[in-house]
């Protein structure tokens, strides 16, 4: 069974996770057929994107494949990740793309979520960043999509707690558009991908790409960028990343000790 399906509603596409046996998670071949999907639609010119789960899933995606993840001595959140592939991909669509949320939101899916350019989610969803509870030194990219989205506080509490936030948080701190009954949901969500579709998509096309330049804000100097990598080659390379791998592996608390 594929673990993503593809459908159209219109000149809507729809991009389905459908591995629920493992949470949805973002592993390698999941987001290769993730990024595949994008390019399919694309090339059949759709003018927005769905991302979903199936119907009434506890988990829309637990994030990172953590088994995936390097042991240590190797950045686990380079470049070229898997993952990090597939938000540049979303973020690079060049026509809107709707996270339609019904579940709890782990990780790199969060992540995922705000990549989009809305987020739709059901009245029981809930959104952690859960990178802390690793040992995993978050990048600085998925960090800058976090402060854009939510501001400093907001991002430092849900990155320094691991805690997730409710659907109703998420709204007010406007990390999400819509919070609707979860019976409702598809359909909202279908009626606000016409409501985009019906319009010119040169202009749409155009107005996203101006969103996605204005939003990388003024550059950093070189200096910071190497200072940034310097910290995270610090935690990846510390025995606290390689207990917080293992421990996941093992189905345990981590035994963490700041070294």
């Amino acid at each position: 069974m594929p673990l993503v399906t593809k459908s159209l509603h219109g000149k809507t596409g729809i991009l389905t996770f459908s591995n629920p046996a493992q949470r949805n998670c973002l592993s390698q071949e999941m987001v290769e057929a993730l990024v595949g999907g994008f390019d399919d639609f694309e090339e059949d010119r759709v003018y927005a994107v769905i991302l979903r789960a199936e119907p009434g899933v506890k988990v829309w995606s637990a994030g990172h494949n953590i088994k995936e993840l390097p042991d240590g001595r190797r950045d686990p959140l380079n470049y070229y990740d898997s993952l990090e592939v597939l938000l540049r991909r979303v973020q690079d669509f060049p026509y809107p793309v709707i996270a339609m949320v019904e579940g709890t939101v782990w990780g790199g899916a969060c992540d995922l979520c705000i990549s989009c350019d809305m987020i739709v989610c059901a009245e029981s969803s809930t959104f952690a960043i859960t990178p802390a509870k690793l040992g995993l030194p978050y990048n600085a990219s998925g960090v800058v999509h976090f402060l854009n989205v939510l501001g400093p506080k907001i991002a430092k509490e849900m990155f320094f707690t691991a805690k997730p936030i409710s659907a109703q948080q998420a709204h007010n701190v406007s990390m999400v558009n819509h919070v609707i009954p979860a019976p409702e949901l598809e359909s909202f969500t279908l009626a606000l991908a016409d409501s985009i579709t019906v319009n010119a998509p040169l202009a749409i096309r155009a107005i996203k790409h101006q969103f996605r330049l204005l939003l990388k804000g003024s550059p950093l100097a070189a200096e910071t960028f190497e200072e940034i990598q310097g910290l995270r080659r610090r935690v990846y390379d510390s025995e606290d990343y390689h207990e917080g791998v293992l421990s996941f592996k093992e189905k345990r608390p981590p035994n963490f000790t700041g070294k």
